[in-house]
């Protein structure tokens, strides 16, 4: 294999089981919350969690919801500080798609050599349990492995 070909596996293996974790949480718990999965210099694959921002009082949060986008922000804030110690790194979260009428997995995979790869699985709850439409490619730029 060229070290091409290892990237792109070691990318594929960080992005499918970020995918496959958000997948399992949704279909367990009815959500999830952003999370990160490394994959470290010795091949062992690890997750990456924060805990949700505790609210100062209900004025601040009276629906009680979360800030997902402020929780990636610290995942991804994990990742960088941790980047030398990995080969790859993925993150998911669940998102709105406009243009799907739907919500959906979006998950993103980052090398340390540079590659990047990311995709959106589009789901819907009906009244058998979540169905999933099949992996679309999606666009993505560094920001774990960044210069």
């Amino acid at each position: 294999m060229t070290p091409e070909d290892v990237q792109q596996a070691q990318l594929r293996e960080v992005l499918g089981t970020a995918l496959g974790l958000a997948q399992e949480h949704l279909e367990q718990n009815g959500g999830f919350l952003p999370f990160g999965v490394t994959l470290d210099r010795d091949g062992e694959l690890r997750l990456v969690m924060v805990a949700p921002p505790e609210a100062d009082s209900e004025r601040d949060n009276p629906e009680g919801d979360l800030d997902a986008e402020a929780m990636m922000g610290d995942v991804l804030e994990l990742l960088r500080q941790g980047r030398d110690g990995y080969q790859a790194v993925a993150f998911a979260s669940d998102v709105h798609l406009p243009e799907h009428g739907s919500d959906g997995i979006h998950g993103a995979a980052e090398h340390s050599g540079g590659g990047v790869m990311a995709a959106v699985v589009p789901y819907e709850l009906t009244a058998d349990g979540y169905v999933f439409s099949p992996l679309e490619a999606d666009g993505h730029e560094a920001t774990v492995f960044t210069a």
